[in-house]
């Protein structure tokens, strides 16, 4: 997803801009880009590539005067990555330039409208026919010049705007796409995410849709989409600046491969007391539970995953029908939903646009929502009946790892809340169960004392061209994990099949040298996948085995290398295999020279389709 910054204040605002738009690299982009307004008007520079490029043209923001500006990086869209589709995007006559997040699904329709009166447009994006807009309904009053322009728009925004006719204001509005104000002394800011701003100020306040934010240096004020003032209640950003920075890693993703017996521990450890699951004023209640007719889990990329380890959860523990789908099928394919049916939506940033449709959909058929969310006030978790936040702190990497492992945790307490509150397990189950959840920070932390068992591995298939993850029932699921992890980072290609499927088709892949990694954690499936490892070595297949200790002899039998993760219950096991791999994967990226926290392509929040 792309990243929006803008400044207004005494500073410089190109330094700023930059600045901001260093700490959205995460996200993902193709082109970086900045406007400035200052005595001599309006002024426009960006290009393709990397931040530093544009850093390097405007010597650190030091050749662009001027105390106002809106700032950009761009994932590309609707164009090419180029220096003319670059963000900000500048109306016909020069008036007003913006930076945009999202999609504007009847750009074309509007385009084709204003071409017909004469307007001349020097890109391909979608977002210039925004910017066109605004100039074409202006008549002085730029207010109402994004009123008028928003009601024509259909798709997602996130926007920045500054006009050359108010070079003391910055303008921003919203839908379906995040945007926050910051409020500083003397300087305000906007931005997609909250970690462009913390190093000037941890006041924020969030825009909802279709609400316009009107920046100047001494305040700031909001209106709705009739122009109607809004009083916004400003909130306090809990962690500081020091949570987004790599506090001595190399990669933000190592650092937060190592931050996860932290942050399950943060996600545990409050929502069980006295021996019981309390889930933070959820009022799912035992007549609600029972009054299910099922449980459909919707998400999407590595969200998906953890809703395909939460299906066997679920099942296992309720012996309720769980549906797990990706949210961009489930909106198309009509699902049977109604006031019985109860919908978990999993997003880490509450803003992923599939996702957000998938609820709304939920929503519109009576189904109840509850949200599984990172981010405090995102879409997703303000939308929802309910929602439990994974509070795992930032993730800065765009390959996600304690994101997965906190989301993880939190389907464990609501799988063993629902059990509690319909007493479907035998008390002494429940203790062990609960006793199992909060000894995952300790297990955590034992297992990734032993990376340089992973890191070894790593050094010698960093180069494989094809490597495949084998597994049965939840160890399948983490093999789906894994094997995103390590396509996403390393560009190795790698994908995950259920062990039992091989003999149907995937066994033809396996060649001499080929690296096959088999998840065996589950004791009930082990001869089992056996069986299949004895398939794959048969074809000359190289065997990298995950198990738990006390299965590591029989397993070395027919492996040429194991990594034992500690042993907790078969539902839970997911939380420990997938450590050791997103290890694999972090080494093999790097040592090919891949930018791990950057990969190509990717973006760290989808908010289009």
């Amino acid at each position: 997803m792309c990243g929006i910054v803008g400044y207004i204040g005494e500073e410089q605002a190109a330094p700023m801009l930059l600045e901001g738009l260093g700490k959205l690299e995460y996200r993902g982009y193709d082109s970086a880009g900045v406007a400035v307004h200052n005595e001599s008007g309006l002024h426009v520079v960006k290009a393709k590539g990397r931040l530093a490029v544009l850093e390097g043209i405007l010597d650190q923001g030091e050749k662009l005067p001027g105390r106002v500006g809106i700032g950009h990086t761009r994932w590309a869209t609707h164009g090419a990555p180029s220096d003319v589709n670059s963000h900000p995007q500048v109306s016909d006559g020069g008036l007003f330039a913006v930076v945009h997040n999202g999609i504007i699904e009847n750009y074309l329709e509007l385009k084709n409208h204003l071409k017909r009166r004469g307007v001349a447009f020097a890109s391909d994006t979608d977002t210039e026919v925004v910017a066109q807009l605004l100039e074409y309904y202006y008549q002085g009053d730029v207010l109402d010049a994004i009123r008028q322009a928003i009601q024509r728009v259909e798709g997602s925004y996130a926007l920045g705007v500054i006009c050359a006719h108010c070079p003391e204001k910055v303008f921003a509005v919203r839908k379906d796409s995040p945007l926050i104000v910051g409020l500083g002394q003397g300087e305000n800011f906007i931005a997609s995410d909250v970690t462009a701003v913390l190093s000037h100020t941890r006041t924020i306040c969030r825009l909802n849709d279709q609400e316009i934010a009107v920046l100047e240096q001494d305040g700031v004020r909001f209106y709705d989409r009739d122009l109607e003032p809004v009083e916004k209640t400003p909130e306090q950003v809990e962690w500081d600046v020091a949570a987004a920075e790599k506090s001595g890693y190399e990669h933000f993703m190592l650092k937060e491969i190592f931050e996860q017996p932290e942050a399950l521990r943060k996600t545990i450890s409050p929502r069980i007391r006295d021996g019981r699951v309390s889930l933070d004023g959820i009022s799912l209640t035992r007549e609600q539970i029972e009054g299910l007719s099922r449980v459909y889990i919707v998400a999407c990329g590595t969200s998906y995953h953890v809703g395909a380890v939460a299906k066997y959860a679920f099942e296992k523990l309720l012996r309720l029908p769980i549906e797990t789908d990706v949210a961009s099928e489930f909106r198309y394919r009509d699902p049977v939903m109604d006031e019985r049916s109860l919908v978990i939506i999993i997003s880490q940033s509450g803003e992923t646009a599939d996702t957000l449709a998938a609820l709304r959909e939920a929503k519109r058929q009576g189904a109840r929502t509850l949200a599984i969310v990172n981010v405090v006030g995102s879409t997703i978790a303000n939308e929802a009946d309910d929602v439990l936040y994974t509070w795992a702190g930032p993730e800065i990497a765009v390959a996600s790892t304690k994101a997965y492992s906190t989301q993880l945790a939190v389907v464990y307490l609501i799988a063993l809340y629902m059990a509690q509150e319909l007493e479907a397990l035998p008390p002494q189950e429940l203790e062990a169960s609960l006793k199992a959840l909060e000894a995952l920070p300790d297990q955590a932390e034992q297992c990734l004392s032993h990376k340089e068992t992973i890191q070894y591995f790593a050094s010698q298939y960093f180069n494989a061209k094809d490597i495949y993850f084998i597994g049965r029932n939840v160890d399948y699921a983490a093999s789906l994990e894994a094997s995103l992890k390590l396509k996403e980072i390393s560009y190795i290609h790698s994908e995950a099949y259920t062990a039992g499927e091989l003999k149907h088709g995937p066994i033809s892949l396996i060649e001499e040298g080929t690296l096959v990694v088999a998840i065996c954690t589950c004791r009930r499936l082990f001869d089992k996948m056996m069986s299949n490892i004895r398939e794959v070595k048969a074809r000359g297949a190289v065997v990298l085995g995950i198990t738990t200790e006390d299965l590591r002899e029989r397993l070395a039998q027919e492996t040429d290398c194991q990594f034992c993760v500690p042993a907790t219950l078969d539902f839970m096991l997911p939380s420990m295999s997938i450590l050791p791999l997103q290890l694999f994967a972090y080494y093999a990226a790097g040592m090919k020279g891949c930018d791990i926290d950057k990969p190509r392509n990717l973006a760290k929040s989808v908010t289009v389709e």
